[in-house]
C-alpha cells in the first residue's frame, strides 16, 4: 500500500479511491492499484452522495496525461481505469484531457484503458473526442434511479446520462460500454430493474451496483442497507437481461477489481 501512495505523492496524482473515501482503498493499494483522477481534484459540481471536493477547479494540468502513465508504466499495471472530476467550467468539459491521457499511457505502456467519464453535459463531439482515443472500457455511471436525481444528483440528468452511454455503444470505435448504480438510497428493486433495463436498451455491457455509503455527516444518510442476498438477485437479474458482465455486491464499486470485469466482457464476446 505505501508504494503505490508514494508514487502518487512523487508524481503530484490524484486517486478517486483517496477523494472520494472509498472503503476499498486500502485494498487496491495493497494489490498495486488505484483509479486516477485527473482534471484536478475539485469538481464544478454537488452531487448529494460524492465527498469529493466541490467549488472552483483549476486549469487543468497539461503535464498530468504523462504523469499518469508514467504511473501506470512504474506499478506495472495491466488495466488502467482513469476518471476525473465534472469539468462544466471547461470549453470541452475536459474530454482533451482524456484523450491526452489514453495516448500517453498507450504511448507508455501496454495497459487496457477504462475511462470512468462524466456527462460532458451530453456533448456528443465530447463523447466522441474520448472515444476516438479508443479506450478499451467506456464507463459512465447512472448513480440512481431517475425518481431520486433531483435529491441525489442535482445538476445532472438521468435520460442525459443514458444517452451518454448510448452514444458510447453506438459509436462504433470498439470500446465496451460499462455503468453503475448505488442502492440504499429510497429506491426500490423495481425501479433498479426498470434502470437495468434502460441501460440494456441502450447497449450497455457491463454493471456494477453496490451499497450507497454515506461518507460524511454531510453527505446524504443510508436509506437501507441492502442485504448480501438482494446483491445476489440483482446480479441474476442483471445477466438475465443481458449484461455481459455483472458485479454486485456491498463493498462493489465502479471501478472496484475493473480488470476482472473487464476480463468477463472479453471472454463474453469469444464466447
Amino acid at each position: 500500500m505505501r508504494p503505490v501512495r508514494e508514487l502518487l505523492r512523487e508524481l503530484g496524482l490524484h486517486t478517486v479511491c483517496q477523494s472520494a473515501h472509498c472503503p476499498n482503498a486500502c485494498e487496491c493499494f495493497a494489490r498495486g492499484t488505484a483509479t486516477f483522477l485527473i482534471l484536478g481534484s475539485v469538481c464544478s459540481r454537488s452531487c448529494a452522495f460524492c465527498a469529493v471536493t466541490r467549488g472552483l477547479p483549476a486549469p487543468p494540468d497539461p503535464d498530468e496525461p504523462r504523469r499518469v502513465a508514467e504511473a501506470a508504466a512504474r506499478l506495472g499495471l495491466s488495466h488502467v481505469v482513469v476518471t476525473s472530476v465534472t469539468r462544466d467550467d471547461l470549453p470541452d468539459g475536459g474530454s482533451g484531457h482524456f484523450a491526452a491521457t489514453i495516448a500517453a499511457i498507450r504511448a507508455a505502456c501496454t495497459a487496457a484503458v477504462e475511462v470512468l467519464t462524466p456527462d460532458f453535459q451530453g456533448s456528443e463531439p465530447c463523447i466522441r473526442r474520448v472515444l476516438e482515443a479508443r479506450p478499451d472500457v467506456f464507463n459512465h455511471n447512472v448513480e440512481t434511479v431517475p425518481r431520486l436525481y433531483p435529491r441525489v444528483r442535482p445538476q445532472a440528468a438521468y435520460e442525459r446520462s443514458i444517452e451518454v452511454l448510448r452514444l458510447a455503444a453506438e459509436a462504433g470505435e470498439g470500446a465496451a460500454t460499462k455503468s453503475g448504480l448505488m442502492v440504499g438510497l429510497g429506491e426500490s428493486h423495481d425501479e433498479v430493474l426498470a434502470v437495468m433495463r434502460d441501460l440494456r436498451d441502450a447497449g450497455c455491457q457491463a454493471l456494477t451496483v453496490g451499497q450507497y455509503l454515506r461518507p460524511s455527516p454531510e453527505h446524504l444518510p443510508v436509506e437501507r442497507f441492502v442485504p448480501p442476498e438482494e446483491f445476489d438477485t440483482y446480479q441474476h437479474e442483471a445477466e438475465a437481461l443481458g449484461f455481459a458482465a455483472v458485479a454486485a455486491g456491498p463493498f462493489v464499486r465502479s471501478s472496484y477489481h475493473a480488470d476482472a470485469l473487464a476480463a468477463g466482457l472479453c471472454l463474453a464476446e469469444r464466447s
